[in-house]
């Protein structure tokens, strides 16, 4: 070593020290570590850290990129699905099939749905439904250690919101890529929708073989009816279905439907969701083999409502589907009895709402020889007989005629018009009520010449009748006797009125959230009640009830129509018999054709007939004998030139068309109203609104207690039955 100055020593006099003193000089640590090693591995672990960092950060870029590169859900092509029609309970009239010719009906599982399909739906594709968010990784796993342990699929790991994505977006091959895109998509789904939401769109849309989609479809399809009662066998079949579709078809591959519905049994019986008696059970029973036609009810009333109702996937009709179920094979087997191209139409009106609980609009809807797809309720045909109630009502109402009236039956002319009977025969003088029930033409013409023909059709087009003349003619007497066209559903509504005591209402086949259908007039109550309890009396067909229904027949000019329309207090139902080309049919009469439908129709509707209302406060009920001498006997308008001296009656107070105040707070005898009269015949009745209120003095006048508010029309009839009527406001 050699000395330095000041006794240090150099490294090269000192060779022990020239390692250690070179090394921690180019600052090697004090514990021997090589520092330019470590800070190298250190750099190269930074870098991979960052790497893998970045990398890390690019896949979630790249992920993120890729969800929203898949674009929304395909939400609104999911729920695209057959516009059904159902009745006023919810059940299923008709459907009609997507525009490229799949069955998918709405699903409603929680009112719709035997809940022991719902509980093996879960215990067999998705257990924890309603606790995970989509993905369940508990179904992944177990699923996973079946196929490595197993060496073959025993249960699948996709969830129901999975296999919904899955049906949404399908794809033809099974890949990683298409597991991660459903698992991506199920995510969204539970996002977006409730549990409840996905489990109706996912019953909606499983797929079940053909053109089949969704458990309504493949239940009505396959079973024949809904999916709300289930056997445990059909329940399990409907599980089974989806998981291979087309090669477990009932109508193609009927025993593999069995064999897999067995296998989701047994899996039921080793999770002990059922037992194994009632699995046995349920093995045992038979599968379908057959798919049966998806149901066709009310067909016309459906096409009607889905051409007046757009973009609305389920269309509810006040129909009732059982009495529909029953009213179509009554209308198919009469025509077939009746003979070739007969066609019936039928139509059942609820008087107090005026919804229509059943349209048959033809004997078949699919039989061309009789124009099956023409809906006769609403086409414009002669109604026959079937106005005459309503002449007799006007008659009533404007107190110159009362049903124990009497009347001539007898041959008279009007002008070149001289009306004859059905028979040819005529009957002599026979009470009103009489003439109306065997339906007299002759003096069902001579009250519609003392009410007018214009007014007839005038009150009946207010009260919804719309009545059809011919081309550039006014209405005339004819009109009694069915020249004139209306439809049968207009028919009904009118009949109602005498029901409903003289008001109508529109009908309604199509529920709508707002009912704004006000009450029409027709008739004034008594008059309404009077005709209504005359049609109670008349002769029922053969072997058929009497006293029971109030109806009318009527046969068209040439037996080209037949009509029977009657009504209880509860419904009221029209019946037409006939050809929808118009051609005559020789013998077809409406008593013989039509109403015995009419019964058959009432019986088949499974309720006790209702009785009539009973007959409002005034109304004058009463044997010829005790009525008002005026009112005894009916006289033409001929019959009341005066030969003599004496003048004709007239009403001096209240004018025509006048309105009366009446003041009611000083009691009853201070708004009395005065009615005063000249000329005439003495005794004489005054009649209000077709109720008798007493008769004019020996002043030729008298006071009378007025009606409500409103229009009312006041007769005065004197001995000979000459008579004079004005109508008045009261406020």
């Amino acid at each position: 070593m050699t000395d330095a100055p000041n006794g240090l020593q150099t490294p090269s006099s000192c060779p022990g020290l020239t390692r250690a003193s070179t090394d921690f000089g180019a600052g090697a640590n004090v514990d021997g570590r090589d520092k330019p090693g470590h800070d190298g591995a250190r750099g190269r672990g930074h870098r991979v850290l960052s790497a893998l960092a970045l990398t890390f950060i690019l896949a979630i870029i790249g992920f993120v990129a890729w969800v929203y590169s898949l674009g929304p859900l395909p939400l609104d092509e999911a729920r695209q699905v057959s516009t059904t029609v159902i009745d006023r309970n919810g059940k299923l009239l008709r459907a009609y099939a997507m525009s490229d010719g799949r069955w998918r009906l709405p699903v409603d599982a929680k009112a719709n749905v035997d809940p022991t399909y719902l509980k093996l739906l879960f215990a067999y594709e998705d257990q924890r439904f309603y606790a995970h968010n989509g993905l369940d990784p508990l179904a992944l796993g177990r699923a996973a250690l079946q196929l490595g342990t197993r060496g073959h699929i025993v249960s699948g790991g996709s969830t129901i919101s999975m296999q919904l994505a899955r049906l949404m977006e399908p794809r033809r091959q099974r890949s990683l890529y298409a597991k991660l895109r459903q698992i991506v998509r199920a995510i969204e789904i539970e996002r977006s929708m409730s549990k409840a939401e996905i489990l109706d769109l996912y019953l909606a849309l499983a797929p079940y073989g053909g053109n089949l989609e969704g458990i309504r479809a493949a239940s009505i399809a396959y079973l024949g009816k809904e999916p709300k009662r289930l056997s445990l066998s059909e329940a399990a079949l409907l599980v089974a279905l989806p998981q291979s579709p087309e090669t477990r078809r009932l109508d193609r591959y009927p025993e593999a439907a069995r064999r897999a519905r067995d296998r989701v049994l047994d899996r039921m019986v080793a999770e002990h969701v059922v037992s194994s008696e009632d699995a046995a059970q349920a093995k045992a029973a038979p599968v379908p083999k057959l798919r049966k036609p998806m149901p066709i009810l009310a067909p016309h009333a459906s096409d009607s409502a889905l051409a007046t109702v757009k973009d609305t996937p389920v269309i509810k009709l006040t129909l009732d589907a059982t009495l529909q179920r029953v009213l179509e094979p009554l209308a198919r087997d009469r025509a077939i009895a009746l003979g070739p191209n007969i066609s019936v139409g039928i139509i059942v009106v609820d008087n107090e709402s005026g919804d229509v609980l059943a349209r048959v609009g033809s004997a078949d809807y699919f039989d061309e020889s009789r124009a099956g797809q023409v809906d006769m309720t609403r086409a414009v045909r002669s109604p026959g007989s079937t106005l005459k109630p309503f002449i007799y009502g006007l008659a009533f109402e404007d107190g110159f005629v009362h049903p124990d009236s009497l009347i001539d039956d007898r041959p008279v002319r009007f002008g070149s018009y001289a009306p004859e009977n059905f028979d040819m025969t005529f009957q002599g003088t026979v009470p009103v009520k009489k003439a109306l029930q065997l339906s007299l033409n002759v003096p069902a013409i001579v009250l519609l010449d003392r009410v007018g023909a214009s007014r007839l059709a005038s009150r009946l087009r207010q009260a919804g009748g719309n009545l059809v003349l011919p081309k550039d003619e006014a209405p005339g007497l004819a009109m009694g006797l069915g020249g004139v066209g209306v439809t049968l559903q207009d028919l009904a509504q009118l009949y109602a009125g005498f029901a409903r005591l003289g008001t109508t209402r529109p009908l309604r086949e199509v529920v709508a959230a707002k009912d704004d259908r006000e009450p029409m007039r027709l008739l004034d109550q008594a008059a309404a009640w009077q005709v209504g309890n005359v049609l109670l009396g008349t002769p029922p067909p053969e072997n058929a009830a009497h006293n029971r229904i109030a109806f009318k027949t009527g046969t068209s000019y040439g037996y080209r129509d037949a009509w029977s329309v009657g009504f209880d207090g509860r419904m009221t139902i029209g019946v037409w018999v006939g050809r929808p080309d118009g051609a005559p049919v020789p013998g077809l009469i409406g008593r013989v054709a039509a109403a015995p439908i009419l019964f058959d129709a009432f019986a088949r509707t499974g309720k006790t007939l209702t009785p009539l209302p009973k007959p409002p406060k005034g109304t004058l009920v009463a044997s010829n004998a005790k009525l008002p001498l005026p009112l005894r006997r009916f006289r033409p308008i001929g019959e009341l030139v005066r030969t003599g001296g004496e003048q004709a009656l007239h009403i001096q107070f209240p004018l025509n068309g006048s309105r009366i105040d009446v003041d009611r707070s000083g009691g009853a005898e201070a708004a009395a109203m005065p009615v005063k009269v000249a000329g005439g015949v003495l005794p004489m009745t005054v009649m209000v609104n077709g109720t008798s209120r007493g008769e004019i003095d020996g002043r030729r006048q008298r006071l009378i207690d007025p009606p409500g508010p409103g229009f009312a029309r006041l007769t005065v009839i004197d001995a000979t039955g000459a008579a004079d009527t004005v109508v008045i406001r009261i406020q």
